[in-house]
């Protein structure tokens, strides 16, 4: 059987966050120990670089922005989620590889075979089991947005590619992926990731 480790994925203003949490308290509600992870962070280190990436006062490009993501994740691998899912943990986490592959293999035309190419080596083998991926439109989901970062910044159109690059991803491994619309009431969103989650472990 799978490890437990969930990734909850999309465009900014999905609802990510606030999702990944609900479902954590249903969990822990029955008894299961959840580690909550975010990307970029997690660490010591990858906060650091959190502040690098996702500041205003910076402009990586872009194979940098690829491979500073990728170094954030490979030592919250290592530091947390391997260790985590190894003592029986569930891990639950904001983001995960899927979004650099979405991000910055299509959003940033770095190609998602290329970006998947320099982040598998350092995750060694931590790869997400279950992918939730929250759909909302491109300009609503910025409009959700309580506070802007630099890649989030981007613009729609921007957004829009990043969108499509999850939904290819999603096409092409759909026992890994599960797509939520998130136009729907809250509650019902957190109740089908829960029920998804809960089918498989």
């Amino acid at each position: 059987m799978s490890l437990p480790y969930v990734a909850f994925e999309g465009i900014e203003g999905a609802g990510k966050s606030t999702v990944a949490q609900l479902v954590g308290e249903r969990l822990e509600a029955e008894g299961r120990r959840v580690v909550r992870v975010r990307e970029p962070g997690g660490t010591a280190v990858g906060e650091r670089i959190r502040a690098i990436l996702l500041g205003h006062d910076l402009l990586p490009d872009p194979w940098t922005e690829a491979l500073l993501f990728a170094a954030a994740r490979a030592q919250l691998a290592g530091e947390v989620v391997g260790p985590a899912l190894a003592s029986g943990a569930w891990v639950l986490s904001d983001r995960s590889v899927y979004s650099s592959l979405a991000y910055q293999g299509a959003g940033r035309n770095l190609g998602i075979a290329a970006v998947r190419s320099v982040n598998e080596p350092g995750l060694l083998g931590v790869w997400p089991s279950l992918v939730i991926l929250l759909n909302v439109d491109p300009a609503e989901g910025l409009r959700r947005q309580d506070v802007g970062d630099r890649i989030g910044d981007e613009g729609v159109e921007f957004q829009r590619s990043v969108a499509d690059g999850f939904v290819a991803m999603a096409a092409a491994e759909p026992d890994r992926f599960v797509i939520i619309d998130t136009g729907e009431p809250l509650d019902e969103v957190v109740d089908v990731a829960y029920r998804e989650i809960r089918s498989r472990w």
